[in-house]
């Protein structure tokens, strides 16, 4: 991690080829630079399930706070036209994100969501309405901005695209964020702003500041692709950029599926939400790019070897188990096992597996540690029992 560091520090190498990294150890890479030098940071991997994982490890390692997902607006492929309102927020957050300079930020995406353009920079900002605490500002101007942007006012807010007003009070639901905001005035001031739950009316988190940003995807509004929007000194670390070019570039090629009202009526309507794989390994290729893949795109200017291995597949044999974690402990590693269960799976010299305890040798008991991970609620959240990382003690 430290020669990394240097490259990226020093600016020397555009594109660098981590070789042997295996199971988490990308997510973890990745994980480790976000903590030692913020930025701004795309993830690329080659499908839906794959990123979910990633995306879900990172939000593991590191508590969540600015790691983004960026999916694609359809529920099925975009040939069949179904949008996801749900993946729409997601997608919206991701560019109201964008447009704090400051803002560190990690993306996990992959091919089909890179395929579909996304509005401008430039034409999301003339569109989105930003609100501080302490700020000067008269509800019912707000209300009028709201109206012009295409919002609904009901009773109680429940979908984005709504707001309501209630005295001082004025709740939103934008499409940039997965929860309604709740903005209380003091005369012509902003005092609180929170998000709360639509079911239980209750706040869950105080803010200083929101974007409230419209629907955006009705007309022709996007014009570009996501990298586009980036940052210049972004890092863009993919597992096989070569693929996600095809994968792209196929996308492009297919004929839609005319089924209902959402449904493109030809070809050149869908292809005009896409952009080919050439414009996206063009403007890939302005970015410093790390591959954590077999191989990397093109000639690598820097290659760091990891010296990693898989976690063995066990299939819930917990003898098998055992006997792995007792050959790794006397082979001189020390053993982490990282866990999700409250309880820990250690104590004293007894390792709980299930509801299995194993006797550890006493030559290896001083080389197991447990520590505990941060519990996630994801959509792409796996469930396990517990997980393990080998470290090498020598």
């Amino acid at each position: 991690m430290a020669a990394l560091n240097t490259l990226l520090k020093n600016k020397t190498s555009r594109n660098i080829f981590l070789k042997g990294l295996n199971g988490s150890g990308a997510a973890m890479t990745i994980a480790s630079l976000f903590s030692k030098r913020r930025g701004s940071y795309v993830c690329v991997l080659n499908d839906l399930e794959d990123a979910g994982y990633f995306y879900h490890d990172l939000v593991q390692l590191t508590g969540g706070d600015g790691i983004y997902f960026f999916p694609s607006a359809y529920r099925r492929a975009i040939k069949y036209g179904h949008v996801d309102p749900a993946n729409e927020i997601l997608r919206t957050e991701v560019l109201s994100t964008l447009q704090d300079p400051t803002a560190p930020f990690i993306i996990v995406t992959y091919p089909e969501a890179l395929a579909e353009k996304v509005i401008s920079r430039e034409v999301l900002k003339e569109n989105t309405l930003k609100i501080s605490v302490g700020e000067r500002l008269d509800n019912m101007f707000v209300s009028d901005v709201l109206d012009e942007y295409g919002f609904e006012q009901v009773d109680y807010v429940y979908e984005p695209g709504q707001y309501a007003m209630r005295g001082s009070i004025l709740d939103v639901f934008s499409f940039s964020y997965e929860f309604p905001y709740r903005i209380d005035f003091f005369g012509n001031e902003v005092e609180t702003i929170r998000s709360f739950d639509v079911e239980t009316q209750l706040s869950k988190e105080k803010l200083d500041s929101i974007y409230i940003v419209p629907e955006m995807t009705k007309g022709n509004r996007t014009n570009s692709s996501l990298l586009d929007s980036l940052p210049s000194e972004t890092l863009l670390a993919s597992k096989d950029m070569a693929w996600v070019k095809e994968r792209i570039g196929s996308i492009w090629n297919e004929e839609p599926i005319t089924g209902d009202e959402e449904s493109f009526a030809n070809i050149e309507q869908l292809r005009a939400k896409l952009i080919t794989g050439e414009d996206f390994l063009h403007a890939a290729l302005g970015f410093c790019r790390l591959h954590f893949g077999t191989r990397p795109t093109g000639i690598a200017d820097a290659t760091l070897t990891f010296s990693m291995e898989a976690q063995p597949i066990y299939h819930k044999n917990f003898d098998l188990v055992s006997e792995s974690f007792h050959k790794y402990l006397e082979d001189g590693y020390t053993l982490y096992i990282l866990s999700d269960v409250e309880k820990q799976p250690v104590s004293g010299p007894f390792l709980r597996i299930g509801e299995t305890t194993y006797l550890l040798p006493p030559s290896t008991r001083p080389s197991m540690k447990v520590l505990p991970t941060r519990p996630c609620v994801s959509a792409f959240s796996r469930i396990t029992s517990c997980s393990t990382a080998f470290i090498n003690s020598t």
